[in-house]
């Protein structure tokens, strides 16, 4: 077999990897100033535009966006008439939750058994290591043959939407023939995969009032009505005998077409308990990224501690819909809307309020640069065939890039497999993984630029 030259220099380029990816997971980069230093966030910030400038970056840029943190932007030349292909990851991270339960410090990049512990090692301060991997095996061969943007984002973990709204209001600023989101990851661990979809989601709080104040359970309780029990048959009505959602008027029997999720894989991943059943019909990747899924996310009602015997007054929820791709989240919320004001029992008061949204997504799998990541996938994964697979949960960066650039095309690859526990305690990144997506992401430029040509 021939030695391929872009993987062997990635190979050799992983040591260097290891040691920045080490500087860059030491930073606390929380976007929640109330529980992080700002200053640890501006820190790892300046190490990503420090690193573009030493790859020879132009125009690098910490751009301050409206939530108040900071995305980094830098642009490198390609040859004349070459496509312009943005690469994207983000800086920020999860909270470490519990650090009594991290075997090695959340923010010490630590080897164990093969992978590379730390907060952010797969999501997504490893994305961006990917990226600059990418280029420097490029620049080694022959220079890099497109026009390269990068933006590194600095609070997508809060959901806060300044990078969307700057590119909202610099459009020119992320314009590109295709974009790469570096957020995703492979279906498993060592199997090529493109995420295709992403579902999108709705946050809706909820409120009952049945009675002036509470009242005492004995003297008035059986007749009184109590606004928890009728929140609590409200919230019921959103789930069918099986568990499957059902929010009147918004379909949930739509099928996944490509790679399927099987059972006893799922069940591992989720970690269910022996002997508790799964809920909804069809297959899980149907359930999972094909169809809506509604969640209580907390109920406001006295806690279990210090509870009195009354019949409760007033009592709320959070309820967070995913909505399918191919569904407007626009409609999603009326019909939701309309199936709680149905379903709301006694003629209790109730009130909705809105405090999120995010349409879903739906890539162009026909597209050339589908075709190019498929061939760049199976060289670096020989033997290998490029997976489709959907998303359960939402990036609404996509759907903001879709709407700003609707002749792009995207596309989402990334390091977090299930074994890298995104989001909870003792996450890591394969560097194995690492290094195969480096070397695919090489080819995906090599092979895209060629197909412009042609």
């Amino acid at each position: 077999m021939t030695p391929n030259p872009i993987a062997a220099t990635v190979a050799s380029l992983m040591p260097r990897a290891k040691q920045e990816l080490t500087e860059l997971v030491a930073f606390r980069s929380v976007a929640d100033w109330a529980q992080f230093p700002r200053s640890e966030s501006e820190g790892a910030a300046n190490w990503v535009a420090d690193a573009l400038r030493a790859e020879g970056f132009q125009d690098v840029a910490l751009l301050d966006t409206p939530d108040g943190t900071q995305s980094v932007y830098g642009y490198l030349p390609g040859p004349e008439g070459a496509p312009t292909v943005l690469l994207y990851a983000h800086y920020d991270v999860q909270p470490p939750l519990d650090d009594a339960a991290w075997i090695s410090p959340a923010f010490e990049l630590t080897e164990r058994d093969g992978r590379w512990y730390g907060r952010g090692a797969a999501d997504c301060k490893g994305g961006f290591i990917m990226h600059l991997l990418a280029l420097r095996a490029l620049k080694a061969h022959g220079g890099v043959p497109v026009n390269v943007k990068v933006i590194v984002e600095g609070s997508e973990e809060q959901g806060t939407g300044g990078l969307q709204q700057y590119a909202e209001a610099h459009p020119e600023l992320l314009a590109a023939d295709t974009i790469v989101i570096g957020d995703a990851g492979n279906f498993r661990l060592g199997l090529p995969t493109v995420t295709a979809t992403l579902r999108g989601m709705c946050l809706v709080k909820v409120k009952i009032d049945t009675l002036g104040g509470n009242l005492h359970s004995g003297m008035f309780g059986g007749v009184a009505p109590d606004a928890l029990a009728a929140l609590i048959r409200l919230l019921d009505s959103l789930r069918a005998e099986d568990g499957s959602t059902t929010v009147d008027g918004l379909a949930a029997d739509a099928v996944w077409e490509g790679l399927q999720y099987p059972e006893a894989d799922f069940r591992a991943d989720a970690k269910v308990l022996d002997g508790v059943g799964l809920i909804g019909e069809g297959t899980i990747a149907d359930r999972l990224w094909a169809r809506p899924a509604v969640t209580v996310l907390g109920i406001d009602c006295p806690p279990v501690l210090g509870a009195t015997p009354s019949v409760h007054a007033s009592a709320g929820a959070l309820i967070s819909l995913r909505v399918p791709p191919g569904v407007d989240t626009a409609e999603a919320i009326k019909l939701l809307e309309a199936h709680l004001v149905a379903h709301t029992p006694w003629g209790a008061r109730l009130e909705v309020e809105v405090v999120g949204q995010g349409q879903p997504f739906q890539a162009d799998t026909s597209s050339p640069a589908y075709a190019s990541m498929a061939a760049a996938m199976e060289i670096a994964y020989p033997g290998q065939e490029m997976q489709v697979s959907g998303m359960g949960g939402s990036i609404p960066l996509c759907n903001t890039l879709t709407s700003l650039y609707p002749d792009a095309e995207m596309l989402l690859i990334g390091l977090s497999e299930p074994e890298a526990q995104i989001h909870a305690v003792n996450e890591s990144v394969s560097p194995e993984e690492l290094e195969r997506l480096s070397v695919a992401e090489a080819h995906f430029l090599v092979n895209y630029a060629a197909s412009k040509r042609a």
